[in-house]
């Protein structure tokens, strides 16, 4: 394949707010060119249908198809689709540019301690559509290996942050949050830190009439329940060392119902801001820096409180010139190219994989 690549990332993230579809030109290992970017928003049906998807995968013991589910990954892939025609409207390139694309796919169920990850989309159709190769179901080789499947994006965050000062962390802040951290070697540590925005989404969607605390400000109004605060905590996945990833639906707002609105979102948006903190003390040196990816990091509530609990300077990427929004969609455009190259994406220190790992599936149009 040429030296360097036109490629398509697709990711539907935990926050089930939509798709964002980036186009980068990467040679798959320290070249790295952001060139175009497109979000999807989900229309309030389809991101309930999704849920209601993921909930029934969560009760499952292995994946398996029903109607309700075999329907939202038809209609899943269809919006991919529309996706990328949009994004490759925007940038002015036809198909036969393309040389590949990432299709993460979403992840309905996340369940590694069972030896099982279940990302739905039709990767085949999505590369019918468009002539393109697609790479895709690129978790489930690593969980089958003995890994944790995820977090994925650190082999991405580590192309960018070459010039940064290192040790460096990166935090990603979507529904759950994961953290990257670089030595001063350039080894990779990376590992899930518990909720993000996804509790505090779904405080707001059932309890405010609101998609989500709109810069943190219902939680700023609040006050953060201690006690309950601490209960949430005191589950012992905190504890546990990384590597180790964590699903969405793991935890419920349950125990925050009776508090009012902004106290509820106070005390989810501490327990986001507490469980990263706990996870900073699993690194092996703590970061003066934390650089914050996701849409998490527009909520000036929940930046202040992490700031607060870590002691670290929390800033977003976009700083850095990079575009937070677009990452994880630019990191599995990134991924499918080193596919295509047979590197690694996934290693010991990132999922605890056996050995670094190149995974995904490849369909050819």
């Amino acid at each position: 394949m040429p030296p360097s690549t036109l490629a398509i990332g697709l990711m539907s993230g935990t926050s089930r707010d939509g798709i964002d579809a980036a186009l980068i030109e990467t040679d798959g290992e320290g070249a790295v060119a952001a060139l175009e970017f497109h979000a999807m928003a989900y229309d309030e049906g389809f991101r309930l249908r999704l849920a209601e998807a993921c909930q029934r995968a969560m009760a499952m013991e292995r994946p398996g198809f029903e109607p309700l589910i075999a329907s939202v990954e038809a209609e899943l892939t269809e919006r991919h689709v529309q996706a990328v025609a949009d994004l490759l409207g925007r940038s002015g390139h036809i198909a036969q540019d393309i040389g590949v694309i990432g299709f993460h796919g979403h992840t309905l169920a996340h369940r590694p301690e069972r030896g099982w990850t279940w990302q739905i989309g039709d990767g085949a159709g999505l590369a019918g559509a468009f002539g393109i190769p697609v790479v895709a179901d690129l978790r489930q080789a690593d969980v089958v290996a003995g890994g944790q499947g995820a977090p994925l994006l650190p082999v991405y965050h580590r192309a960018l942050a070459d010039a940064l000062a290192k040790p460096a962390a990166i935090l990603n802040l979507g529904g759950v949050a994961n953290i990257t951290f670089i030595g001063s070697d350039g080894a990779l540590i990376a590992f899930d830190t518990g909720m993000a925005s996804g509790l505090i989404d779904n405080w707001m969607q059932t309890q405010g009439n609101a998609p989500y605390d709109e810069g943190g400000a219902c939680a700023g109004r609040g006050q953060v329940d201690a006690a309950i605060l601490s209960t949430m905590l005191a589950d012992p996945w905190f504890d546990l060392p990384p590597p180790k990833s964590i699903d969405r639906e793991a935890f419920s707002i349950e125990a925050v119902r009776g508090l009012s609105l902004e106290d509820g979102a106070a005390t989810l948006t501490a327990f986001t801001a507490a469980a990263v903190a706990r996870a900073i003390d699993h690194l092996p040196q703590r970061p003066a820096e934390i650089h914050v990816a996701g849409g998490g990091r527009h909520n000036a509530t929940l930046m202040a409180m992490i700031a607060e609990r870590t002691g670290a300077s929390v800033r977003s990427v976009d700083h850095l010139g990079w575009d937070g929004d677009a990452l994880e969609a630019q990191g599995f455009a990134y991924m499918a190219v080193r596919h295509l190259k047979g590197l690694p994406i996934s290693f010991p220190g990132t999922t605890g994989a056996p050995a670094p790992m190149t995974g995904g599936v490849l369909f050819r149009s």
